[in-house]
């Protein structure tokens, strides 16, 4: 049984959804005041960081991985789908920012109010988002949570993407202390990158989460069928699948041939199997089928040429 790790997530959230909202008025009453489109589309992406978290706890609340009548094997997947609301949140920003980009584009170049205070309190910023990456990442691990890791993943983005703006916004104040009105263009162009960054995070939260919501394998078949094989008393194994998150939840199912011809002494056999996959893969709900000899099959997995499904 996978352990409920909802307290703790719910706490880092909490924690998180704070600090997020910190970053979000500054950005945002930094952009108004200078009139920057790369930090603008910067505050949409910290929008999302919020709304990400108010997300995150809304879904932890719904993902305790007990059993219960309707749902036998736990909720833990509304986790994922929280992982992955996260990267549709990151498509809007995406979506916006290049939309602002583009129309900047065809306006005439509009000098922006910039100062050195506005620039050092986007280093104050850059340090906050730094902190809350850090801490979200390292709980994630430590809880096995997808939406920590995932809103981790996302903050780290808004790293890049301020260190970006900020850079671009240096760029800015320089040209006009130097008297080069022309690169104000940089706030425009630094749009750009800062949406492909906004995107590429999106892609890695899909990529990460989607295999667990569609059942995609989680250990490989030979390698569940070599650790079942080194058990004594085990003639052969076949009939292979797995699905969920190594570390958190995993549903095995094997068709087994054992030595033992008494119902009591393959029972302990299957019971040292399930305590092997724990010990190497975490909480594991093993479902074991015992078979006859003359079911042996060299056939490990599902999908394979000629598979009799025996």
């Amino acid at each position: 049984m996978s352990a409920d790790n909802r307290a703790g997530v719910q706490r880092v959230l909490l924690i998180t959804l704070g600090l997020n909202l910190t970053v979000l008025v500054i950005k945002g009453v930094l952009g108004l005041l200078t009139g920057s489109l790369s930090l603008l589309a910067d505050t949409l992406h910290s929008v999302t960081d919020s709304a990400n978290n108010l997300v995150g706890l809304l879904t932890n609340r719904l993902a305790d991985p007990k059993p219960d009548q309707d749902h036998p094997y736990g909720h833990l997947k509304y986790d994922a789908i929280g992982a992955l609301a996260i990267a549709f949140f990151l498509a809007i920003a995406c979506f916006e920012i290049l939309k602002g980009a583009v129309l900047r584009l065809f306006d005439e170049v509009t000098p922006l109010t910039l100062e050195g205070p506005e620039l050092s309190l986007l280093l104050v910023v850059l340090a906050i988002n730094l902190l809350v990456t850090l801490y979200e990442r390292r709980a994630g691990r430590r809880l096995g949570s997808a939406i920590l890791i995932a809103d981790a993943r996302h903050t780290l983005s808004d790293v890049w993407v301020t260190s970006l703006v900020l850079a671009g916004l240096c760029g800015v104040w320089l040209g006009q202390t130097a008297g080069y009105p022309w690169m104000a263009w940089l706030d425009v162009l630094l749009a750009l990158p800062v949406a492909l960054l906004v995107l590429r995070s999106g892609w890695q939260v899909v990529e990460e989460n989607l295999p667990w919501l569609v059942d995609h394998y989680a250990v490989p078949a030979h390698a569940i069928h070599d650790l079942t094989m080194a058990i004594d008393g085990v003639v052969n194994c076949h009939a292979i699948a797995s699905r969920g998150v190594v570390g958190r939840q995993l549903f095995i199912e094997m068709h087994l041939v054992v030595e033992p011809r008494d119902v009591a002494a393959a029972h302990r056999i299957t019971e040292e199997i399930e305590q092997r996959l724990t010990e190497t893969y975490g909480p594991v709900r093993a479902s074991i089928h015992i078979e006859p000899r003359s079911h042996s099959s060299d056939r490990l997995s599902y999908g394979e040429a000629n598979d009799d499904g025996a």
